[in-house]
């Protein structure tokens, strides 16, 4: 376990987590296409409840596929878990990380341009409704990424939220003012990159249960493509993180 006290005492005894890989990882679960989405699918075929993961830019990474797989195994509770590839087969490429020239910075203001995130929060109820009827699971969590908690906030602060339950993990563009409107337990895994003050306004302004946490020597990107796992520190939080947000749905996750 980590040597970093989680801020609030949180309590991860509620999971199991299979041996992380550093490299090479072999996905377990399988590709579909829904509601015209090809969409990543792993978990149970038992599963009552599911979560929704919305990736990074990156798009499909082995390290986000493998927490999808983290989502799907590790806790008493099983979850069928699915990514959808918003981006039709064009993420970000990751070369273009960091944004230290010209050229990357006007290609990402490109591609943020094409990809806004209220345009996939806006489709969320749609493709919920379909989730429904493809695969049977009716109570549904969301955990967004990055560029994926920024729509995390903003579906789970409108007006036609589908979700029981969400998670942003060292999500972007942190807006206090979209944490007043959140209707549903949240909990928010921030890196040292995060605004700190954003950060901690964010956690005041939310008016659910829920579970703010800095993870402070990690990146931002630790949870997903980003992730250096073959970095035993990385690896370790990459594991906690995980942890983590599975114990607070464990203990917040209310029809």
């Amino acid at each position: 376990m980590s040597t970093m006290q989680a801020s609030h005492g949180h309590n991860q005894a509620c999971c199991n987590i299979p041996p992380v890989v550093s490299k090479g990882y072999s996905a377990k679960g399988s590709y579909e296409e829904i509601d015209g989405f090809k969409t990543y699918v792993t978990g149970p075929s038992t599963a009552k409840k599911g979560i929704l993961v919305i990736y990074d830019i990156f798009g499909y990474f082995e390290q986000t596929l493998q927490g999808a797989d983290i989502l799907a195994t590790s806790s008493s509770e099983e979850y069928k878990v699915v990514i959808p590839d918003w981006f039709k087969g064009e993420p970000c490429p990751i070369e273009w990380y960091p944004p230290n020239t010209e050229e990357k910075q006007k290609n990402l203001g490109a591609f943020f341009g094409r990809n806004p995130p209220p345009g996939v929060a806006g489709k969320l109820p749609e493709y919920v409704k379909a989730l429904k009827e493809k695969t049977g699971v009716q109570e549904w969590a969301i955990l967004g990424f990055c560029w994926g908690g920024k729509v995390v906030s903003l579906v789970t602060s409108g007006d036609q939220n589908p979700f029981v339950v969400g998670a942003e993990c060292h999500p972007a563009m942190v807006d206090p003012k979209e944490a007043e409107g959140i209707k549903i337990p949240l909990i928010l895994l921030a890196s040292k990159e995060e605004p700190e003050d954003k950060v901690k306004e964010f956690e005041e302004k939310l008016k659910v249960a829920k579970h703010v946490e800095t993870f402070k020597d990690q990146i931002h990107g630790w949870m997903a493509a980003r992730s250096d796992l073959s970095d035993a520190r990385v690896k370790e939080e990459y594991i906690r993180g995980y942890k983590t947000v599975l114990d607070f749905f464990a203990k917040n996750w209310k029809a």
